[in-house]
């Protein structure tokens, strides 16, 4: 088991956000949490990257409890976010943003060689590389975004709405790229509104409603569950 999440509780001052929720990531899986906007899934995610603190609960981190981490700590244990708007840096050269990613890594050779991978992944990464962040495309960015995630090495990799404001022909490219992030070897949490796309790449899924989750399953399963065609699919599966 690489992530297990038991009975987590979060708050944003008074209100309830997480409420006792439950789910696991096994190691090689892409795990999906779907729902509507509010229903707790960037909270998720920032709570198992150490960005907010749960009330209660648990977070297992391949065996190891990471509930109450520092965020920078679970960093160097191989749990990387994209978060959510992409947080490039905007006034940085494209190399300089990948660099940034590699702040724990102090072999040289291995940050470049790293580089170059991602650069060999990213073809118009490498086009950009001297352009700044804040001139590329969405697309281009959430390239970015993600490269610099890899750039980290990790093990479990948070993606927060990477399809976010990206056009159908750029989603389809992302999904890809998470895809093939996957297949060499990286594990991979994913939130996404768009949920036909997250479950169709996804092992399994959760459907999560106000700070519960309301339905678990395989991510084919859920595809064709009559609610989540209702809630998330448009109605028609």
């Amino acid at each position: 088991m690489m992530l297990e999440v038991k009975d987590l509780n979060v708050y944003y001052g008074a209100i309830h956000a997480l409420r006792g929720i439950n789910f696991h990531l096994e190691k090689g899986e892409i795990v999906t949490l779907i729902g509507a906007n509010g229903a707790g899934k960037s909270t998720t995610l920032n709570t198992i990257s150490g960005l907010l603190r749960a009330r209660s609960g648990q977070i297992l981190f391949q065996g190891e409890d990471i509930t109450y981490t520092e965020a920078q700590d679970i960093v160097r244990k191989g749990i990387i976010q994209v978060p959510e708007g992409r947080k490039i840096f905007a006034t940085l050269s494209v190399i300089e943003n990948l660099e940034m990613g590699a702040y724990l890594q102090t072999d040289q050779a291995q940050i470049q060689s790293d580089l170059e991978a991602v650069l060999k992944r990213f073809p118009r990464l490498r086009e950009r590389r001297k352009q700044f962040g804040g001139t590329l495309s969405g697309g281009e960015q959430q390239m970015l975004a993600i490269a610099r995630g890899l750039m980290s090495r990790p093990s479990l990799l948070l993606l927060d709405e990477p399809s976010m404001g990206l056009s159908p022909i750029l989603v389809e490219q992302i999904f890809e790229i998470i895809r093939d992030i996957n297949e060499q070897g990286t594990s991979i949490l994913l939130v996404e509104q768009n949920a036909q796309m997250a479950l169709s790449i996804a092992d399994r899924g959760y459907v999560l409603e106000t700070g519960r989750v309301v339905l678990e399953g395989p991510a084919q399963e859920l595809l064709h569950n009559p609610m989540v065609i209702e809630a998330y699919l448009g109605g028609h599966g």
